[in-house]
């Protein structure tokens, strides 16, 4: 703002030199001022304006970001799904209960316990669904697919 108002003293300087008459030079400071009262005003309205437009944009850009953080976790699980070093994961749902949990792979393992029933649920790692005598898909009360539901009779 200092330029400005060295321009306004520059100009008002100018006029007083050139207008000798009064009357005339008082008119033309008048109006001159007047114009710069509206002249100021348009600016503030234009500075504001641009506020307003910048906060927006700076509102918008945030929710961008936000979600770009949120599609980069989903993109950083998959990622590690896909690429894990460290083992795999797999899902158990409780044949009891039916409440479906994650456990790291772990072949050692035959068994697990439900964190929701507390029931223990037998693990089977060969892959084989069916088994030689008859198939079970191991979703009754009363057994947990191993086919001996015969033997607690």
């Amino acid at each position: 703002m200092g330029v400005l108002k060295n321009e306004y003293k520059s100009f008002l300087d100018d006029i007083e030199k050139n207008i000798t008459n009064k009357k005339d030079l008082e008119y033309v400071k008048g109006r001159f001022a007047s114009f710069l009262d509206v002249m100021m005003d348009q600016m503030d309205y234009i500075i504001t304006y641009k506020k307003e437009e910048i906060d927006k944009l700076e509102e918008t850009q945030k929710q961008l970001d936000e979600k770009m953080s949120k599609m980069q976790q989903v993109i950083d699980n998959i990622e590690k799904d896909i690429y894990s070093e460290e083992g795999f994961d797999f899902e158990i749902v409780c044949p009891y209960c039916n409440y479906e949990f994650i456990i790291d792979v772990d072949e050692n393992k035959t068994e697990i316990e439900c964190p929701e029933c507390s029931n223990i649920i037998e693990l089977d790692w060969s892959g084989d669904t069916e088994n030689d005598d008859h198939s079970c898909s191991g979703h009754c009360g009363g057994c947990s697919g191993c086919g001996d539901e015969d033997d607690d009779m």
